[in-house]
């Protein structure tokens, strides 16, 4: 997982301890299956450094799982499901 390097624009504002936080937490979830979208990074590297509060990014989190949750329905064919 070369998160930092696929986006390494996001990373710049963080500090070592920052970085390892929003690493860490990004190889946790990817060893279970997810692949973070750079959205993903965003938020979390945005949350890291203080930018957006735990509201703002349970808020962004559920919009993110919202439109994967319907796109995924669009692709398999069912529409209007919610």
């Amino acid at each position: 997982m070369k998160i930092e390097q696929q986006y390494p624009e996001l990373f710049a504002q963080l500090n070592d301890k920052q970085r390892s936080a929003v690493v860490q937490s990004l190889a946790a979830g990817w060893h279970e299956g997810w692949e973070p979208t750079r959205e993903d990074v965003e938020n979390l590297t945005d949350y890291a450094r203080g930018a957006i509060d735990a509201a703002e990014y349970d808020r962004r989190s559920a919009a993110a799982a919202h439109r994967a949750a319907e796109a995924s329905r669009r692709a398999a064919g069912i529409v209007g499901a919610a």
